[in-house]
């Protein structure tokens, strides 16, 4: 009898200690992903209002970090609509660094602005952004470098988080978008251009991204050297 008490006792108080190292190490699922969720959307408040502070920008908008991606009134970004800027985590897995995350936002930033301005309190200007979203990807793309810059980030964390993210269309006459090369080829001319500093300091020589840019934008850059050398002031067609 003393020998099965012995045994229930050192069975419970196993169970007992057991118990409390799961309460005091492990977190339920739902819980470590609010965790995940707060510490995701502080990190995007803090870049966000430093942008915002330091390019001194008195419209009122907000950082908002959602998980799951939703379709858009008419497919036009949200941010222009609803004075957010708005982080979906697909974008999310590309940012690597505070540059890329600042690239984003920057971007961001510019199309929510927009909507404090124009008929029907901005909402005529999403439907000019909708009817020439190429010319306005490229403003946004180099109002995002003097953004990034203003606030301390390396402008050239926008070149590896479009190359990570935005793959290359094959037809770019029938696409609402520019081709991904375009782009990146006139971020660095205006990078090379106004902000020469970060090229010739360039800290991201040994980011993986950043080298697999400069191995296929090879063309493109040969064409920016020679505009350069030649003093050139003419609009390259990049490819």
């Amino acid at each position: 009898m003393k020998k099965n008490m012995l045994v229930i006792i050192l069975m419970l108080t196993i169970q007992l200690f057991t118990g409390c190292v799961y309460a005091e190490n492990e977190t339920p699922t739902d819980e470590q992903e609010i965790i995940k969720k707060q510490t995701i959307q502080s990190r995007v408040n803090d870049i966000g209002s430093k942008l915002l502070n330091a390019n001194k920008i008195e419209q009122r908008i907000v950082f908002v970090y959602n998980e799951k991606e939703k379709e858009s009134l008419l497919s036009i970004d949200p941010s222009v609509l609803s004075r957010e800027v708005i982080l979906y985590d697909g974008y999310y897995q590309y940012t690597q660094n505070d540059d890329e995350l600042a690239a984003y936002l920057a971007r961001g930033i510019l199309t929510a602005m927009k909507s404090y301005h124009g008929f029907f309190n901005g909402y005529l200007t999403a439907l000019q952004i909708k009817a020439a979203p190429k010319k306005f990807e490229i403003v946004a793309d180099k109002r995002a470098v003097d953004f990034m810059v203003n606030a301390g980030y390396n402008p050239l964390g926008l070149i590896t988080f479009i190359q990570k993210s935005c793959p290359q269309k094959r037809f770019d006459a029938i696409s609402t978008k520019n081709l991904a090369s375009r782009r990146l080829a006139m971020v660095y001319e205006y990078i090379y251009t106004k902000y020469p500093y970060y090229l010739q300091n360039n800290t991201y020589l040994e980011n993986e991204h950043y080298q697999n840019f400069l191995l296929t934008s090879q063309e493109n850059r040969r064409l920016l050297a020679e505009k350069i050398k030649n003093q050139s002031k003419e609009k390259l067609k990049y490819d």
